[in-house]
Order: C-alpha cells, then sequence, then structure tokens
C-alpha cells in the first residue's frame, strides 16, 4: 500500500468511531428506554436526520477507500487520483467534524448533540488533520481542475472486465442516441422516440436483472447502475425508462406466480410491455398506508379498480400497470393493501387511454419530460382474476418493500449520471467563456466547484457501487441504499446549480443544456423517498438496528 492509502483508511475509520458516539448521544435521545420511541424520533428530526447525514458521509468515505485500494491494485492510483482522494476526503472530514449541511439552510453541528469536545478530537486525529490542512486546498483544488480539464478522469475499473465493457457500451450509446437530441425532446416535451426504446431494448436496457430463462440478462444491481448512470448522463429520462421495467420484473420476479413470470418477464425483458408503477395517490404522498384507491372482487371473479391516482410516469404508452389498491376496507394502514398487474392499451397521440374505465391528464412539470407523468382516474376498471400479484391479498405493501432497496439503487445511480452531466457541461463552459480576457476556469471560484463536484460524484458513485455489490450478495441493505440516494440526489442538484452558476445569465436561457439539467436534477430529492422521509428512514435503522 503506498503512503498516500495508508491515511485514508485511519481517516475512515475514525469518521465510523466519532460516528458511532454521535449514534449513542442520540440513542439516548430517542431510544430513552433501549427501543426506538417513534414519537421522541418525529419530535427530533433535526438530531435524528443530522445522524443520518453524518453517517451517510462516513460510509462514503469507507466506499472511497475501497475505490483508492482498488485502483492502486490496478496499477491506476496516480496524481489525479491523489489529488480526488485528498480534496473529497478533506471536505468530508471538515463537514463530519464542523457541521453537516442537510439543505440549504439546515445545518447540523457537533453542539446539537453535545460533542464539541468529541469532534475536536476527531478533526485532531492525524489522518484526519492531514486531509483537513493539506488534501483540501486551494492549491490541490487547483491542479486538480486543471488536470480535468486537460481530459483526465478519476479511475473508475469495477474490477470486473464484463462491467466495465457494459459501461463502455452504454456510454457510447447514450453519447450517440440520446445526449444530441435530448434538449431538443426536453423543449418540445415530447415523448422519447419509440424507435430509440427499441435500440434500448435490443441492447437489453429492460431485462438487465430479469432471469436469462426469462429472456432478460441474468445480470445484477451492480450492472443496472452502470446501465442507469449511463443512459442518464445522456439524459436523465433515458436513464429512468428502464426504471419502470425494473421495478415491475422485480415485483413480479419475487412475488409473482410461475404463470405471471412466464407471462409478463419475457415481455418486459425485450420492450415488447412498457410497465409503469401506479402507487401514489393525490392527498397520501409519501404515506402509502392511507392509500384508499379500492380493488373489488366482481361477481364473475374478475376485479375492478376504482378511485385516483397521481404522479404517474409514461402512463399513457404503458402496456402493464403495477397498481397498489385496498383489497380490505375493514383493514386500515398497510395490511389491507394488494398489488395488482393491470394491463391495458397503450395510448396514441389521438388517444391517450382509449380503455374504459380509465381516464388521464398529463401533469405539466418544469423537467424530466420524456415520458410525461400523469393523473389517473379509476372508474370500474377491469382486471383479470390472475391479476392479483402472488395470488394473495394483503401484501401489496410488503411486496413493494422489497423493491425499494434496488429502487433507491438505481436512483442513486440516475443521480450520479446527471451530476455527470452537470460537471460536463460547466468544465466546458468554463473552458470555452472568456472574461475580464481569460477563461472562466483560471477562476479559483469556478475551478473550485468543477473540481469538487468530481469528488463528490466518486465518492457517491463508489458508495452506491458498493450498496449494489451487497444487494447482489443477497445482503440486506436498506440503510445503505438509502444513504446513497439521499447523497446522490444532493450531488446532483449542487453539480447542476453550480454548474448554472459557472454560466452566469446564459444558464438560465433556455436553450442552454444546463437550464434542462438543473431543473431534471431537482427531481431526484423528492421521488423514490424525499430526503427528508429518506433521513428519517435510515437514522431510525441505524439507531433501532444496535
Amino acid at each position: 500500500m503506498t503512503k498516500d492509502l495508508i491515511p485514508i483508511r485511519a481517516a475512515a475509520r475514525a469518521a465510523a468511531e466519532y460516528i458511532d458516539k454521535v449514534r449513542a448521544r442520540l440513542a439516548d435521545t430517542v431510544a430513552p428506554e433501549g427501543k426506538l420511541d417513534h414519537d421522541i424520533a418525529e419530535r427530533e428530526q433535526h438530531l435524528l436526520h443530522g445522524y443520518a447525514w453524518m453517517a451517510t458521509l462516513s460510509a462514503a468515505l469507507g466506499a472511497f477507500a475501497e475505490w483508492a485500494e482498488r485502483a492502486e491494485n490496478s496499477g491506476s492510483f496516480g496524481e489525479l487520483e491523489k489529488l480526488v482522494l485528498g480534496v473529497g476526503t478533506g471536505e468530508y472530514c471538515a463537514q463530519i467534524a464542523g457541521g453537516v449541511v442537510m439543505s440549504q439552510n439546515e445545518v447540523v453541528r457537533p453542539s446539537a448533540y453535545g460533542l464539541d469536545v468529541e469532534a475536536q478530537a476527531f478533526a485532531s486525529n492525524p489522518a484526519v488533520d492531514y486531509f483537513i490542512k493539506e488534501g483540501n486546498t486551494a492549491k490541490t483544488r487547483a491542479a486538480l481542475a486543471h488536470r480535468l480539464a486537460e481530459g483526465e478522469r478519476p479511475f473508475e475499473g469495477t474490477g470486473d472486465e464484463t462491467l466495465d465493457m457494459i459501461r463502455d457500451q452504454f456510454r457510447a450509446f447514450a453519447a450517440d442516441r440520446i445526449a444530441p437530441h435530448a434538449h431538443a425532446w426536453h423543449l418540445a416535451d415530447a415523448l422519447i422516440p419509440m424507435e430509440v426504446v427499441q435500440e434500448m431494448a435490443d441492447l437489453g436496457v429492460f431485462g438487465v436483472c430479469i432471469a436469462e430463462k426469462f429472456g432478460g440478462l441474468g445480470l445484477g444491481k451492480l450492472a443496472m447502475c452502470l446501465v442507469s448512470e449511463e443512459l442518464s448522463r445522456g439524459w436523465i429520462c433515458a436513464g429512468s425508462l428502464g426504471t419502470r421495467s425494473e421495478i415491475a420484473s422485480e415485483l413480479i420476479g419475487e412475488n409473482g406466480t410461475e404463470e405471471q413470470k412466464a407471462k409478463f418477464l419475457p415481455r418486459i425483458a425485450d420492450g415488447s410491455i412498457l410497465p409503469t408503477a401506479v402507487f401514489t395517490e393525490p392527498d397520501t404522498g409519501s404515506d402509502l398506508a392511507s392509500v384508499r384507491t379500492r380493488a373489488s372482487r366482481t361477481p364473475d371473479g374478475n376485479w375492478r379498480i376504482d378511485g385516483s391516482k397521481t404522479w404517474i410516469t409514461h402512463a399513457a404508452r404503458a402496456d402493464l400497470m403495477t397498481i397498489l389498491c385496498r383489497t380490505d376496507q375493514n383493514t386500515p394502514g398497510y395490511g389491507g393493501l394488494s398489488m395488482f398487474l393491470a394491463e391495458k392499451t397503450r395510448g396514441t397521440t389521438q388517444s391517450a387511454f382509449p380503455d374504459d374505465g380509465i381516464a388521464g391528464d398529463e401533469i405539466e412539470v418544469l423537467g424530466y419530460r420524456g415520458m410525461k407523468e400523469y393523473t389517473l382516474g379509476f372508474d370500474g376498471f377491469a382486471v383479470g382474476a390472475d391479476g392479483l400479484l402472488g395470488g394473495a391479498e394483503g401484501q401489496g405493501f410488503k411486496q413493494l418493500m422489497r423493491t425499494f432497496e434496488g429502487a433507491r439503487i438505481q436512483t442513486a445511480a440516475r443521480a450520479i449520471g446527471v451530476g455527470w452531466n452537470a460537471f460536463d457541461l460547466g468544465l466546458r463552459y468554463a473552458m470555452q467563456r472568456t472574461q475580464f480576457g481569460k477563461p472562466l476556469l483560471s477562476f479559483p471560484r469556478v475551478s473550485d466547484k468543477l473540481a469538487m463536484m468530481v469528488c463528490e460524484l466518486v465518492m457517491v458513485r463508489e458508495l452506491t457501487y458498493s450498496v449494489a455489490r451487497h444487494k447482489d450478495r443477497g445482503e440486506r441493505c436498506d440503510s445503505e441504499a438509502g444513504m446513497a440516494k439521499l447523497l446522490a440526489a444532493r450531488i446532483a442538484w449542487a453539480n447542476a446549480d453550480n454548474a448554472l452558476q459557472i454560466h452566469g445569465g446564459n444558464g438560465y436561457a433556455l436553450e442552454y443544456e444546463i437550464s434542462r439539467v438543473l431543473c431534471d436534477a431537482r427531481i431526484l430529492n423528492i421521488f423514490e423517498g424525499a430526503g427528508e422521509i429518506q433521513a428519517h428512514i435510515i437514522g431510525r435503522g441505524l439507531v433501532a438496528a444496535r
């Protein structure tokens, strides 16, 4: 191990030990009798969520150390990687020691837990002190930005030749078929053309994690991350096309009957069925326990669905809906919910929802436009007797919960792709635009932004990949998946916002791509679990797990 890697392991350990002290102090407040008190946890959200954020940064440091060692083992730990390691580790150690930003105006500091002395001791750890004082400096950030401007990029090898080839394939596809057209599609508020969707299907996008016996590629979540990241680097909507198929195929693959698997999975894998997820309702949002859309048995043994859903992505073009409904009106909360596989006719420009019993209205949105969002109204919509997922009532929420880890891992990957897109645009503009007789990149406040963009992207990318590897090994990783999504969403937004700032007034003009990326990035901190809910789940899970 080179001398540059010795302190990162020590700094990561020191961070983990300090976070354990935060957790212990927090537990005294939210778990006074040794068991998490949910009422207290809700009242003390600032402390609980702050702990979740600190634990997330600590986990990112651990994944960062693994990245550095993998780079060294492959002979790829050069000067650029040393700079990325120093700047990124120094920044996150300083935040953990001094104050972690949860949002633009919410910062959690050690004093909130009464741990000022412990925080100072953490910052004084020789490895931590080294990174804060020598790793992340104006000089190292400038040197990093210079190398990035010269075209260098940090090591990104996965340690698996097949996975690296998948990344290269989809990076080339996104650069050729998605990125050159994305802004025009966005400005026209147009759906991604079906010929592009079919090309994605031919590449296996919709069957990455579907078993080979059902026509899929039979790969894991790490492969899914690479595909989603690269497509989203071209345009988030391209990366998100696969999300609907991923959710549907995991629901069916994990919970469906053999007949349901044989019927739907091969057609999802080859793209002949485009699914959509129909979970959210106008008055429930993230509170799925309050779902009211009803599914009732009809005399002939089939089902009818009545109720309203909202924020349904790609609904008109979809052929299959996974719908969360209440089948037991007498059982409140999650217990009365069931999941349905409801087939529908694919809409056209003339008739978006041609079937009886279903109507939809488009929701006009700032970004994330390539699939369109809808509110849906069901009035006696017919579903066959075999449409109940797994043939079991009352299991809908449990079935959906099993998909949350994968969905959040994939959302993190999409956010990473968006973050890279923002960096690409910001760097290109900073190199091309001249002010006061020199390029924007020569100004420290500009180069600092770009340097930090890359450091944070590498850190959250490696955290996301680490979680995906755990998932692929069959290990539980719900809190870790939430961490990856939480951090990636913040970084995507920060990168887009900073890249627009680099563009100055031009960034606010619709003709510049960064205006689209900013709108696209903003949704990432809301869907698949809003940031506040995500932090609450992470904090509760980590406190209760020990």
